[in-house]
């Protein structure tokens, strides 16, 4: 419990840090911008337009990574993957295979809890086009190292699309020093160990591969349903 309190209390302090950041100028104008134009749908709403951090369980085993929030989506609640339909369809095959305890998460204050699971970001700012810089993503990758760093626990990662993949072997890299060449493949269900992790990865839960049938919910299902077996395994190996 003590190691718990702990972790939190620094997952904490790094999540004050990470919304306090304005490292990218055109990020955070862009971010700023969006919520103060905001779209009609959500125009009586006060938008958070700030970095969004990480969120879920201190004691995950299993470690998530999206590529950036959605302009109105994360940008707007505050919360990753929260409010947006990429989290409609996330949360709902978390939910499926027991990694949350609800099938929604619409907004922060919603009561949506995640079992052994934690969920991140490669990019904590909202980019135009959905496309960040090199260097935006390079001032980003300390955060998601810390994250890694502090969750002890993760034994298994989950990147989502093939931004999410490059940024979870660059974390690794950082945090164990492992950087295996030539690089594992992404692909949606591959799999690499890479030290002390197991990798496995899915295409982006995006209206893009969703509504075209490029990624269905039995194929995110599964990949979550894999990385949540193979958390166990790892635990039951010690």
């Amino acid at each position: 419990m003590a190691a718990t309190a702990d972790r939190q209390a620094a997952l904490a302090r790094l999540t004050a840090e990470i919304i306090g950041c304005r490292r990218c100028p055109r990020l955070v104008e862009w971010r700023e911008r969006v919520a103060r134009e905001k779209v009609a749908r959500f125009r009586n709403e006060t938008y958070w337009g700030r970095p969004v951090p990480g969120f879920g369980d201190p004691d995950a085993r299993i470690l998530i990574v999206g590529l950036a929030p959605a302009a109105h989506g994360g940008n707007r609640t505050g919360r990753v993957f929260t409010g947006d339909a990429s989290g409609d369809f996330l949360f709902a095959a978390m939910y499926e295979v027991g990694l949350a305890n609800q099938p929604t998460g619409r907004r922060p204050d919603d009561g949506l809890a995640l079992h052994g699971a934690y969920i991140a970001a490669a990019v904590r700012c909202a980019p135009p086009g959905n496309k960040p810089l090199p260097s935006e993503r390079d001032n980003c990758a300390p955060y998601l190292q810390s994250e890694l760093a502090l969750l002890e626990d993760v034994r298994v990662i989950v990147p989502l699309g093939a931004y999410g993949w490059e940024a979870a072997l660059r974390a690794i890299a950082a945090v164990t020093g492992v950087d295996p060449r030539p690089r594992p493949t992404f692909g949606h269900g591959a799999e690499a160990r890479v030290g002390r992790y197991v990798v496995v990865g899915s295409y982006h839960p995006s209206q893009q591969n969703t509504f075209t049938g490029r990624l269905t919910k039995p194929m995110f299902v599964s990949v979550l349903a894999r990385a949540r077996d193979l958390a166990a395994a790892e635990a039951r190996a010690g």
